[in-house]
């Protein structure tokens, strides 16, 4: 960043100080390379430099369905974030895209919502989302922490702002979930109840993520649509929310809890269950577009939305800026009406624009700090979203 930026919250303050963020190259020998966005931690840098490198090295690329890799449960995951860029490169060796790869496109554009919405007053949250509005999205992301009182004030100033029909989603995770200050079960149902005249799109990961009775119990209330999914470490937690129908949406980043392959399952699990699939995509438009190459290959009665992360610039509102995340492609995504529109290449269907790998050097360390105000502790947030990531 060009300077620290410092956000107060419920709970404390929040201090970013840089945003990181991975891209995977791979190589063949005939000279044709493949991309892929990746889980942006030191392990995971580890991860694919040594034990998944020598897995590929001296393999066929386009025998990647023949691949079985065989690590722990986190390494497992990096490699399935590298098989994007297998993928990547075998559809432009084919010359179709990575969703006909992955068993057929049945569409060609998806459904985007506005994410962004960040430690701001009651009004500077409802001014975002008629801005995000304006940008013709149907939809908008917010993270509340202002307290239960004024979280309630701010559905409410956003719904009046913006109009009936514009969905607004609310986002609780760790905001809800901070120290002393935690939201209790029983203020996050009468909470819910509360947002409920406004029409609320859904309200995300209120509660811990791993307690799954917990938003069961909320979602049997039937007040408010549920969503949830993008802290699962493994398959079966998501067949668990679905079993228990804990959820009315189930949330995954695919390029940091799986891969493709476990996508597809969470989607057919979705569908199978009655419920719908939403993506989590939080950071560079590479992985939004990585994410609507896998999307593409199921109807938007299953696969209702994709999230597009919105970060500030001099021509456009959102969170703090993030250059990085359009840069790392070699031309913007074509978004028209709130869908974005698949590109027609093969592979990604977009290429990639290296000049970002110097132009942006890594820089060691966490790339943000939670100072929470009650018990006074420091939690160092050094990777990605979808996976646990905070030390204390």
């Amino acid at each position: 960043m060009p300077q620290e930026i410092s956000l107060p919250f419920w709970g404390g303050i929040r201090t970013i100080t840089k945003r990181d963020a991975m891209l995977i190259k791979v190589t063949a020998d005939n000279g044709l390379t493949g991309y892929a966005p990746g889980p942006a931690f030191g392990r995971a840098l580890e991860e694919i430099n040594t034990v998944i490198r020598s897995f590929l090295v001296g393999k066929d690329p386009l025998q990647w369905r023949q691949f079985r890799f065989q690590g722990s449960l986190d390494t497992s995951k990096t490699y399935y974030a590298t098989e994007v860029a297998l993928l990547d490169m075998a559809g432009k060796f084919e010359g179709c895209s990575i969703s006909e790869l992955m068993g057929g496109r049945v569409r060609s554009q998806l459904k985007l919502y506005g994410s962004a919405g960040m430690y701001m007053s009651a009004e500077k949250y409802a001014e975002e989302a008629a801005a995000i509005q304006a940008m013709g999205f149907s939809a908008y992301k917010m993270r509340p922490g202002l307290g239960p009182d004024d979280d309630l004030k701010t559905v409410e100033l956003m719904r009046k702002t913006t109009g009936p029909d514009f969905g607004l989603m609310i986002d609780a995770h760790t905001w809800w979930r901070m120290g002393d200050k935690n939201y209790s079960e029983q203020v996050i149902h009468d909470l819910a109840r509360a947002f409920r005249p406004h029409n609320p799109y859904w309200l995300e990961e209120p509660f811990n993520p791993e307690d799954h009775i917990a938003y069961k119990n909320l979602k049997d209330k039937n007040v408010i649509t549920v969503a949830t999914g993008e802290h699962e470490q493994e398959y079966e937690g998501f067949e668990n929310l679905a079993q228990l129908r804990a959820a009315d949406f189930l949330q995954m980043d695919v390029c940091c809890q799986g891969g493709f392959d476990m996508g597809l399952k969470v989607f057919d699990l979705a569908k199978n269950h009655d419920l719908k699939f939403a993506f989590h995509s939080w950071g560079t438009t590479l992985e939004v577009l990585a994410a609507a190459q896998l999307g593409a290959c199921r109807s938007e009665s299953v696969v209702e939305w994709l999230e597009y992360p919105c970060y500030s610039s001099p021509d456009s509102v959102g969170m703090y800026p993030f250059p990085l995340s359009d840069e790392i492609l070699s031309e913007k995504l074509d978004i028209e009406n709130g869908y974005l529109k698949l590109p027609p290449g093969p592979g990604l269907g977009i290429e990639i624009n290296e000049e970002v790998i110097e132009k942006y050097p890594f820089i060691p360390g966490p790339w943000s700090f939670f100072h929470q105000s009650s018990p006074k502790r420091t939690i160092a947030v050094t990777g990605d979203h979808s996976v646990k990531w905070v030390k204390h």
